[in-house]
Parts: structure tokens; C-alpha cells; sequence
């Protein structure tokens, strides 16, 4: 099936499912409700980037979808084995080579160790790393982590990838450099994606779909169809304009949060 083909039939064969999802934590014993009634699915090779202010609830829906955290109520559900996640930091074994961390993943995946070799280079080359495997984590730059991080996410096999800010702590070069690599891995494979970030333009240089949740507790806003073919550029008029729409729409949320 081509990735076409993938995305006209995600409407029907969701990936992710999250229907009627609350979750409540307890500070000094007082209930805080984080999320709120999320409804939210996720089709096959489709990528959604979730926006929303600071402590609407973002990365605990994240938390979620990987099994991390359960509801409180609702129901969820992701397609095929647990989902591969990456966080802000790339979380590397140090004391392993670059090749080595890719590895664990691929022998946890269950991937014969006669293969593994060869899934490693194979994973390098498609982060734009290859020759890199015997490097061992402090020899690489932050932007070489972060690719590192996204082959051993990919090594896993998992239909869904989420990503928790996974660029928020790089340059702005580097960033946008990553952000059409990624664009392009997503293509190749065809994964559904949940990218959380804060950043308005980075959400809608990627995402087929953006969803605005509301200051806490976070409930579904608003969504957006991005309606721009990939590859697209964080300088385009189309991302430009539709950045200027979103960011009034999460202005205003935060102003009303605030006067509540």
C-alpha cells in the first residue's frame, strides 16, 4: 500500500484512539485534573502535532498513549506493539557506542543478532549518520544525539512514534535541518507520528494536523487540517499565515486562562 493509499484509509483504521481520556492527579491530596474528556484519533501514516500552553497537559497525554501513565477515565488505544517515544533529551546510554544503543533497541525489537549489523547501518543511513557507530555519545553534537535518539526510536518497529519536544533544545539551524529529515523518514515509513510541541511554526512546518489544547485542564480546543504537501519550509507563506491564525487562537486561550 503506498502512503497515499495509507492515509485515505486512516479515517476507517485508526492508529491512535483516545476517547472521552481524563486524568487526575493528586497534589498534597487535592485532585488537579490535567486532561479533560480528550477525544483525539490518530490515523495510519498520519502526523499530528498536539500545541497548547505550558501545563495544559501535553506530554501526560503523551505519557499516556506509551503506557506510562493510565487514565483515570476513557479509553485508549494504539495499533501493534507498545509505541516508540522521544523526549526533549535524547536519553542515550552513555557508556555505549552510537551503533550500540541502536542495536539494544533492535535485539529488544527481537531482531536476530545476525541481522542486527546490518539494521544498524541501515539505521544510520537513513538519520544521515553513516559511519557513525562507533562513536560514543559525548564525540556527538546535539543535533547528532537527536538523530541517534530518532534511529533507535525507528529500530523499535513500532506503527506509532510520539515525540516530546524532541528539537526544543536545539539551534535554530539545526532544528529546521531536522525538521525536513524527519519529514522525510516520515514519508519513507509511513508511521503515524504525535509530535507535542510549544512552538506554533514548528507545528505546522510538520504536521498534517494541529491540535490546540486548552490551558488546564486540557481539553480538545481546536484542530487544524494543514492542507500543505511536504516538503514544506518554515518560511513558507502557507506555514507563515496559518502560524499567525493558531498562535492568536493559543493567545487568547492563555488570556482567558489567566482571567478565569
Amino acid at each position: 500500500m503506498t502512503i497515499t493509499e495509507t492515509r485515505a484509509a486512516s479515517a476507517v483504521q485508526p492508529r491512535v484512539r483516545v476517547s472521552g481520556v481524563t486524568k487526575v492527579f493528586r497534589q498534597a491530596g487535592t485532585p488537579v485534573v490535567a486532561l479533560d474528556g480528550i477525544d483525539l484519533e490518530v490515523g495510519a501514516g498520519e502526523f499530528v502535532t498536539v500545541l497548547g500552553a505550558s501545563g495544559c497537559g501535553k506530554s501526560t497525554l503523551l505519557s499516556l498513549l506509551a503506557g506510562l501513565e493510565q487514565p483515570t477515565s476513557g479509553e485508549i488505544e494504539v495499533a501493534g506493539s507498545r509505541p516508540a517515544l522521544m523526549f526533549q533529551e535524547s536519553a542515550l546510554f552513555p557508556w555505549l557506542t552510537a551503533g550500540a544503543n541502536i542495536e539494544l533497541a533492535l535485539k529488544l525489537a527481537g531482531v536476530p543478532r545476525s541481522e542486527r549489523r546490518d539494521g544498524v547501518a541501515e539505521l544510520l543511513r537513513l538519520v544521515r549518520l553513516e559511519g557513525a557507530a562507533g562513536r560514543r555519545v559525548h564525540e556527538l553534537s546535539g543535533g547528532q544525539r537527536q538523530r541517534i535518539a530518532l534511529a533507535r526510536s525507528l529500530a523499535q518497529g513500532a506503527e506509532v512514534l510520539l515525540m516530546d519536544e524532541p528539537f526544543a533544545a536545539l539551534d535554530a539551524i539545526t532544528r529546521d535541518v531536522l525538521h525536513e529529515e524527519l519529514a522525510q523518514l516520515w514519508q519513507r515509513t509511513g508511521m503515524s507520528v504525535v509530535f507535542v510541541t510549544h512552538n506554533v511554526r514548528e507545528a505546522v512546518r510538520l504536521g498534517e494536523r494541529v491540535v490546540l489544547l486548552s490551558s488546564r485542564p486540557g481539553r480538545v480546543l481546536r484542530t487544524w487540517e494543514v492542507g500543505m504537501t511536504q516538503p514544506r519550509s518554515i518560511e513558507d507563506p502557507g506555514v507563515a499565515a496559518l502560524s499567525v491564525e493558531i498562535t492568536q487562537a493559543l493567545r487568547e486561550e492563555i488570556s482567558r486562562h489567566a482571567a478565569a
